[in-house]
């Protein structure tokens, strides 16, 4: 079984992005919310490189922080965080809904 390398890369960078909120604005929210979507980030790129079927998690958690964080992108126009972090939110989210598709096709 192939590790889900992307999934793991998008937990740290989510995970980092909440420490770096809290290094630089003191944020103990950013610190919560990036600690606790990057380890189920993590959980869900475990999941899915157990069984590659096994993508909610994975979806729920991009999913949402690209609605959350796209939201706070359009009305800061700023692109960090909030604009790296919806890029990579889409990218991942992208990423999952492919490989459900690629699925449904071979099967």
């Amino acid at each position: 079984m192939a590790l889900d390398w992307a999934g793991f890369t998008y937990a740290a960078l989510v995970s980092a992005g909440g420490i770096m909120g809290y290094l630089k604005a003191g944020s103990v929210t950013s610190l919560a919310a990036g600690l606790l979507f990057g380890l189920l980030a993590a959980v869900g790129a475990y999941l899915a490189s157990q069984n590659p079927k096994n993508v909610w998690l994975s979806l729920g958690t991009s999913g949402s922080l690209a609605v959350v964080m796209g939201l706070r992108f359009l009305n800061s126009w700023k692109f960090m965080p909030a604009g790296l972090m919806t890029l990579a939110s889409g990218l991942m989210l992208a990423k999952i809904i492919i490989g459900m598709i690629k699925r449904t096709h071979k099967s």
